[in-house]
């Protein structure tokens, strides 16, 4: 029988996403700059659906959209586009969908938002959690009861963690990592919530914490060790021109839990989700970047460089027959709608 049961949970704030590319430099104050790219699409928690969705993970999504144009542009690009089952999510009368205007410069953006709280907390949102395979997850100082009950209920937890603004990391939210089978943080936050002072001393604290630890580093690639396996990895980024980063660790992340599923080897796991997220920089905004099988495929095909050939030659034997059609990257403005 089928395993009916979503492959991936996914909760948390959804934005919509600006993206303005090619700033040539950082705009001061009073003045005016021209940029040459543009693009929008569905952004915060919508990055991590749409990368699983686009691996073919079954991706179900509990979030709260606004009842403005810009939440019906998001829901109807996740569910009729993007294929997401929104069951767990709700519209709410008189929210404004959060917006997020992105400022893409060189490998880093600038991020301005306008936003309120959801009226549905997580909590409520998920209620008591379907029975998923994993859930992709942003672990926050407050801990959230569905967390639990979806690690009781056999749910696989793979979380990352956000930057403190108070810069204080508290260790505490380490205390969470008993729920969760991998953690997925960047250099700066692992070091911060583990008082390191290199990443790899950080991947070693955490792999003591849960049993699959992993550590972006952005231009540097990722480092992982599963306790599990007895496997460690240490994998070098893609050298790709880099258009706007935002989404890419969601990318990450999808890809990571989409190997992970699949039972591939840690190096192979590792390298998969290194190889999406540094697709997805090339195109704008986080959830519409994310290249899906499509964009690997089409990358391993024209791929002539000898060395990355041998590096990534599990591809031969992991990419499916059919890679779906082509991915649909963010336009400019929001389409007309329909009559």
């Amino acid at each position: 029988m089928d395993d009916e049961r979503p492959d991936v949970l996914l909760t948390g704030l959804l934005f919509y996403d600006l993206v303005l590319t090619g700033l040539g430099k950082p705009p001061a104050p009073g003045e005016e700059i021209w940029t040459t790219g543009m693009g929008c699409g569905p952004g915060g928690i919508a990055n991590l659906a749409v990368a699983a969705s686009r691996f073919g993970l079954r991706t179900s999504l509990a979030t709260v959209f606004g009842d403005d144009l810009y939440g019906e542009f998001c829901r109807d690009i996740l569910c009729d586009q993007e294929d997401v089952d929104l069951s767990l999510s709700r519209t709410a009368d008189g929210w404004p969908t959060p917006v997020t205007v992105a400022l893409a410069h060189g490998h880093d953006r600038a991020l301005i938002t306008h936003g309120q709280e959801p009226p549905y907390s997580q909590d409520v949102l998920v209620g008591d959690p379907p029975g998923a395979r994993t859930a992709l997850v942003h672990i926050e100082a407050q801990p959230r009861e569905w967390l639990a009950k979806a690690a009781a209920g056999g749910t696989q937890i793979y979380a990352d963690v956000g930057w403190d603004p108070s810069q204080e990391w508290s260790t505490a939210l380490l205390d969470q990592l008993t729920l969760c089978h991998a953690f997925l943080p960047n250099e700066t936050e692992a070091m911060a919530y583990t008082r390191t002072d290199s990443a790899v001393a950080a991947l070693g604290t955490l792999s003591e914490l849960v049993p699959v630890a992993v550590v972006t580093r952005g231009r540097d690639g990722a480092m992982a060790v599963d306790q599990t396996t007895g496997e460690y990895a240490d994998v070098p980024a893609l050298d790709v021109e880099v258009l706007d980063a935002t989404g890419a660790g969601d990318v990450f992340g999808a890809a990571f839990v989409t190997a992970s599923l699949g039972g591939w080897p840690l190096a192979e796991r590792l390298r998969f989700a290194v190889l999406a997220a540094g697709l997805s920089v090339r195109h704008h905004g986080g959830a519409l970047a994310a290249p899906g099988w499509y964009g690997v495929d089409r990358w391993w095909r024209s791929l002539t460089d000898p060395e990355l050939k041998r590096a990534y030659g599990f591809l031969a034997d992991r990419l499916p027959e059919n890679p779906g059609p082509p991915v649909v990257y963010a336009p400019v403005t929001p389409p007309a709608r329909q009559q």
